[in-house]
């Protein structure tokens, strides 16, 4: 996997509530099933479910939780970071931060926060990960994320200052100087070319849209804060951090925007694909 490709990799939070809302009522059938779990576990070992025994046994497999939480009244994926928890439940906050990501799920009168707890092994050159979904029961978010996120709309607004103030940083940060093969990336990122994502058909197009458009930006933000190799003092270091940070936050804030949604009830299941 090239640079690029890495970089535009979903969470697996964003990943697992677009299934869900794909899937729609009732129980998916096998070959939906399928093809969630190839999108959301990836490379990754097969992922459990941990912590909520009276909806999944300890060490069940993602799948059955994919089954129980099929049809979901509500779902997001929240992306915290340290300083800005980003509408986390309070219980969960530290927790989704060191993680960086979070999933939310509200379903038959009850409401949780699913983190998953990650852990590598194996090799650099062939790295693997098995992959915990902790559960926790929190308190009912549906009323008040709206409020932390935002809308759809609003999303696309703020990307649209993002990327204006993106383009004025990296113009003063001179990127292509510095860090050359950056610049490159960067240049390929900020096209509208295929991310490659298989989500499921019945999203709606102006999510998915937003969720590129974001998942572009904080892209662009991690290859132009990942070295400051380039600045002559620290000075210079913090002031390239800064200016990008406020980029990195619409950027978080729109991606969980285009998650939080219902399932649309009467959308073909069986049919996935690949978003451009």
């Amino acid at each position: 996997m090239d640079q690029v490709d890495q970089l535009m990799s979903l969470p697996r939070a964003v990943l697992l509530a677009l299934w869900l809302q794909g899937t729609g009522p009732g129980e998916p059938s096998p070959q939906t099933l399928g093809v969630a779990l190839r999108a959301i576990q990836d490379e990754d070992e097969p992922h459990t479910v941990a912590g909520a025994e009276d909806l999944v046994p300890d060490g069940a497999p993602l799948a059955d939780l994919l089954r129980r939480w099929a049809g979901a009244d509500q779902v997001a994926a929240l992306l915290p970071v340290p300083g800005d928890v980003s509408g986390a439940p309070a219980a969960v906050a530290d927790l989704a931060v060191d993680a960086g990501e979070c999933l939310l799920v509200h379903h038959e009168g009850r409401s949780w926060a699913a983190v998953p707890e990650v852990e590598g092994f194996g090799s650099e050159l062939e790295p693997g990960f098995l992959v915990t979904w902790r559960l926790h029961e929190v308190e009912d978010w549906r009323a008040r994320l709206p409020g932390v996120v935002g809308t759809l709309p609003e999303a696309e607004q703020a990307l649209r200052h993002a990327l204006r103030e993106a383009t004025e940083a990296l113009a003063g940060l001179d990127v292509a100087r510095w860090r050359p093969d950056a610049a490159e990336a960067i240049v390929a990122l900020r096209g509208d070319d295929d991310p490659g994502w298989l989500l499921p058909t019945g999203l709606s197009p102006r999510a998915v849209r937003v969720l590129a458009q974001a998942w572009r930006l904080r892209a662009i933000v991690a290859l132009a804060t990942a070295d400051d190799g380039g600045a002559v003092n620290l000075w210079q270091a913090d002031q390239r951090s800064a200016a990008l940070r406020h980029v990195d936050h619409a950027a978080r804030r729109a991606a969980a925007a285009a998650t939080l949604g219902r399932p649309r009830l009467g959308q073909p299941e069986d049919q996935p694909r690949t978003v451009r």
